[in-house]
């Protein structure tokens, strides 16, 4: 059974920013991960830490739930999955319970000072898809969102969501590598051509040879495209 909503206060690991915090970066970890084991594994692929001189990285922890793809098991994921696969219904109870758990992460930035188009969502794997999840149907006045290795089902609700939307949408930012045999690449391609087709702007960069992992290429690319999303501020001279 999922937590509640307003119950769960995520475990989070912060890097802060050098100078004056004035945007926020959620990156949420793959499914049996945690904030800080996502934090390191970056740092390892880069040999310095996942840092910016004015947005704040968050790197939040899931709760432990049974996994099914786990025959239960218990693991720190978003939400539950009837299979690894995109052609099953999602786990739509577990997905809107976290979607108002992570909510509240927003919110605490938004309170703090942080304007909603100055926060980016994003994730690796099982990570990426939950901020799909929470930006289109939730959040559609983020600043943008990213998925590395990560895909929709089908039938998601996130399109529908979509669809239904009149508003101008978060700009979607994809890196997959074609050698996943975990979350296939064929997979993404589709999820980003059906949110493209739906009026979303995207980008998607594959990456040959690449396994359900993270490179040091495709951090580059993201941390890029972050600060196309999340400029600083122009400091204005006394005339």
């Amino acid at each position: 059974m999922a937590a509640a909503s307003g119950t769960v206060r995520l475990q989070r690991c912060v890097v802060s920013p050098a100078g004056r915090h004035s945007a926020s970066l959620i990156f949420l970890h793959g499914s049996g991960d945690s904030g800080k084991g996502l934090r390191r594994w970056i740092k390892e692929v880069l040999n310095h830490d996942f840092a910016f001189q004015h947005i704040k990285v968050i790197y939040p922890t899931a709760p432990r739930r049974p996994y099914t793809p786990m025959k239960g098991g218990l693991s720190n994921v978003w939400f539950d999955r009837f299979k690894i696969s995109n052609d099953c219904p999602e786990h739509l109870e577990s997905i809107d319970v976290m979607c108002e758990v992570l909510t509240d992460l927003i919110d605490d930035e938004v309170k703090s000072g942080i304007k909603k188009n100055r926060i980016l969502i994003g994730g690796f794997s099982m990570g990426g898809c939950m901020a799909m999840h929470l930006a289109y149907r939730n959040h559609r006045d983020v600043a943008g969102v990213f998925a590395l290795s990560s895909f929709l089902n089908k039938s998601s609700v996130v399109y529908q969501g979509v669809q239904k939307s009149d508003g101008v949408l978060p700009e979607l930012f994809q890196c997959h590598g074609t050698a996943d045999e975990l979350v296939l690449h064929a997979w993404a391609e589709e999820t980003n051509s059906a949110l493209k087709s739906l009026g979303v702007s995207t980008k998607f960069h594959s990456f040959p040879g690449l396994h359900h992992e993270l490179s040091k290429g495709e951090l580059e690319k993201l941390k890029s495209w972050i600060l196309t999303k999340l400029p600083g501020e122009t400091v204005r001279q006394n005339e």
